[in-house]
């Protein structure tokens, strides 16, 4: 199958993949994101596809596993550390309506400790805090997935030295 063949019959898609995207999300805005990430995926790993194969059945397990992917992520974010500079938008916890002065204070503190990682060791560490897989993170890195596995446990064993004050 040509290049222009494979793209034709993917704009073709374009209905039953919005469809599909919206009873998973229930939200037409984010069934848009969805049938565009899926659109990226299927161009990006064009080269898989099988010819022989279904392409709709393809497009639809992108689909379910990019969704099944991002809702894992949304849960690994609810997190304490944030990469954010604006405290104001760090998520409160345990029920209080904004973070205390020492919360403030260890957030910066911690935020420093990642930021003051090499970047080799603070970009797996980060991605992978952010709910990334390992090999989501190796295939954007281009690194084996032993490599970001290696450096993943360098920066926590790097940042357990530097924040022990915050051990239990």
């Amino acid at each position: 199958m040509t290049a222009i063949e494979f793209n034709q019959q993917l704009v073709n898609q374009r209905t039953p993949l919005k469809n599909f995207a919206y009873s998973l999300t229930l939200n037409s805005e984010e069934a848009q994101d969805l049938v565009q990430e899926t659109f990226l995926k299927a161009l990006k790993y064009r080269d898989k596809f099988a010819d022989a194969s279904n392409l709709k059945a393809w497009l639809y397990t992108i689909m379910k596993n990019t969704f099944i992917n991002t809702y894992r992520r949304s849960i690994k974010t609810r997190q304490i550390i944030s990469q954010t500079e604006d405290l104001s938008l760090v998520k409160p916890l345990n029920g209080s309506n904004s973070p205390d002065a020492n919360s403030q204070i260890n957030l910066k503190h911690i935020t420093k400790a990642i930021d003051a990682l090499e970047d080799e060791y603070k970009i797996p560490f980060t991605r992978y805090n952010d709910g990334f897989k390992y090999k989501e993170i190796a295939d954007e890195l281009e690194l084996p997935i032993g490599t970001v596995k290696s450096r993943i446990f360098l920066a926590r064993k790097r940042l357990m030295q530097e924040l022990k004050e915050f051990a239990f």
